[in-house]
């Protein structure tokens, strides 16, 4: 429902706007905004101190030289981009070649845009260690004497780089752009406090931020024509609340304002201010001078004002960052922030739940419907570390740890969807890990975690009641230690085979046997939704299995007086069988896969024919 007012919304916008994007340039704000979170990104990839607060890491010396650091890589990334963009647009006039380098690639650039040979080109691409201080003090001093009034701006340029010298030379005629004035100063910014330099030669980062934020100002980068650019010159500074404040007061842009304070916040890098009534930027007695805190929880306010009342649900994402904030009298800024969205949007069951006429009390939040179609997707893909499925798979185990301890109910088929997708990721778990059996004869999640077995029953059969009965082979009090399906003994490769094959088709979704077909053709249509979209899936595994074992049949070793050819040639039977019955129920189902399943489905089925 919400993406379709997304869409909505979006035919209304290019119907008032008649032309679209012949009006508005939507492709350049588009690009700006990726470049934004590209900086981000890149500006919060650093590896922090132990600290008590984050004052005392934003200032620490080891994460402001990787501030540094990290926005030279930006910068030089960035050039590097414009660099290959334009040697590939202007191919013939660029002739590269040669071995693929920096220098191919700067040669190419300048055939471009120094048409004329340059000479002693090849002299710099060797790699240039960092000079020592003894070094740098003989550059420092060669400067002074030869080259200060030199009226070549690039050898100037180069000596004041790596000499670290002569910070009041902004060098405007190399460095005409505002990008090439930030790379040059960080170049320049030093941190060895016990250096010999002269206070005339030694930039700290402290003074270059104060520089552009102060005596520089939005004045002098024109912030209403490029706005992202001031942002750009601050974010890289690490003058983060600065570049947030000065964002959110453009309200196109305000979205993107408070979601960097959220990943800020998130990542323990925002200097917040230590009083709500405060300004939303302002320095306080006892910070280092060019350092400004963000109102945090007046950003929030300011922000949810305008869809609070229309959009509550909305809001309380936000407020939720507010958990751990308190206010000047101590009270839960989380908890007050919702009182008053109470009052104000009247919305009480939606948000605070309602009790029913047996006093019972229903959920406020639809959590299994949500975790339903969170988890669809995800359910076939292959497992990986802080993968969304990891997360998604975790977080849904901590509701049914927590639905079984509070005895929460939910509606019959909303709790079967979810406990039956919970299986399913186990099962496809187990596949993609390449445990074949293990895929059939794994032990069902939902039963782990949310199920207590009594004598005579099985996990999906008390999940879901319409299922087919326990098999009868299983003892009752095999069934009450926690198996679903009793596992034989290793040794007994056939039983446990046939008691594998069991677990899939208790999870009532396809057939392994023609007598069941028209069974789960017809159970087919009580499921929902989501776990009708993972069917193609479920298919190509569980015939890609059946393929398998098959496959290691034909390669095993001939018949023996253990293993007779009459269970060789049975097993062999039993397997084309239940391929059989998968390509019968994939024809009958009320259900449209793509082309591509049915075609891999007939062709494993044909190759074990």
């Amino acid at each position: 429902m919400l993406v379709e007012w997304e869409q909505v919304k979006q035919r209304i916008l290019h119907t008032l706007l008649a032309s679209g994007e012949d009006t508005l340039d939507f492709t350049q704000e588009n690009e700006n905004i990726a470049d934004l979170w590209a900086m981000v990104k890149q500006m919060t990839d650093v590896l922090l101190v132990p600290a008590s607060d984050a004052l005392k890491i934003r200032t620490s010396m080891e994460v402001q030289m990787e501030f540094v650091r990290q926005a030279l890589q930006y910068l030089e990334q960035s050039y590097k981009n414009y660099t290959l963009m334009t040697v590939f647009g202007n191919l013939h006039q660029a002739q590269l070649g040669g071995v693929p380098g920096t220098y191919q690639l700067v040669r190419s650039f300048l055939n471009i845009k120094l048409p004329v040979s340059v000479p002693g080109l090849q002299v710099g691409i060797s790699r240039i260690p960092w000079l020592s201080p003894a070094t740098e003090n003989k550059v420092r001093l060669h400067y002074r004497r030869a080259l200060r009034n030199n009226t070549d701006p690039y050898k100037r340029a180069v000596y004041c780089i790596i000499g670290r010298c002569d910070i009041a030379d902004n060098h405007s005629e190399v460095a005409d752009k505002t990008e090439d004035y930030l790379w040059l100063k960080l170049n320049q910014v030093c941190f060895d406090e016990n250096s010999s330099s002269a206070p005339q030669d030694r930039l700290t980062l402290s003074q270059f931020q104060k520089q552009l934020l102060e005596d520089y100002g939005e004045s002098h980068f024109a912030v209403n024509q490029q706005p992202f650019l001031y942002f750009q010159v601050l974010f890289l500074t690490a003058q983060f609340e600065a570049a947030i404040a000065f964002l959110f007061r453009t309200e196109r842009l305000r979205c993107h304002a408070v979601h960097v304070a959220l990943v800020l916040f998130e990542l323990k890098l925002l200097l917040k201010s230590s009083g709500q009534s405060a300004q939303l930027l302002s320095h306080e007695a006892g910070d280092p001078p060019a350092t400004r805190r963000l109102n945090f929880v007046r950003l929030l306010m300011l922000y949810t004002r305008k869809f609070e009342s229309t959009d509550p649900r909305e809001a309380l994402q936000y407020f939720y960052f507010l958990r751990n904030e308190k206010d000047s009298q101590g009270e839960n800024m989380f908890l007050r922030c919702v009182s008053e969205l109470v009052i104000e949007s009247r919305e009480f069951d939606m948000i605070l739940g309602k009790l029913e006429n047996n006093g019972s009390r229903k959920n406020a939040d639809k959590v299994l419907e949500l975790m339903n179609k969170l988890l669809s997707p995800v359910v076939s893909q292959i497992s990986a570390p802080q993968s969304n499925k990891e997360r998604l798979k975790n977080m849904a185990h901590a509701i049914a740890e927590r639905y079984k301890a509070q005895g929460i109910s939910t509606k019959k088929p909303v709790d079967s969807t979810f406990y039956l997708l919970l299986d399913l990721i186990t099962f496809f778990d187990e596949y993609h890990a390449g445990h074949i059996d293990r895929a059939f004869d794994s032990q069902p999640r939902a039963q782990r975690v949310t199920v207590t077995l009594q004598p005579g029953e099985t996990c999906l059969q008390q999940i879901f009641p319409f299922l087919i009965p326990a098999d009868s082979s299983c003892s009752p009090k095999r069934q009450a230690q926690g198996t679903s399906s009793c596992k034989a003994s290793p040794s007994n490769n056939k039983l446990e085979k046939y008691l594998s094959l069991q677990i899939i088709e208790q999870l009532k979704l396809v057939p392994l046997s023609q007598e069941y077909v028209e069974e789960r053709v017809a159970a087919f249509r009580h499921f929902s939704d989501e776990i009708r979209h993972n069917l193609s899936e479920v298919l190509l595994a569980t015939m890609n299995i059946l393929f398998t074992q098959y496959k290691r049949l034909k390669c095993a070793s001939p018949a023996t007086p253990a293993r007779p050819t009459r269970v060789i040639e049975d097993r062999d039977s039993q397997l084309r069988s239940q391929a059989r019955a998968l390509i019968t129920f994939a024809g009958m189902i009320p259900y449209r896969t793509s082309g591509d399943t049915n075609a891999r489905l007939v062709q494993m089925e044909v190759l074990m024919n």
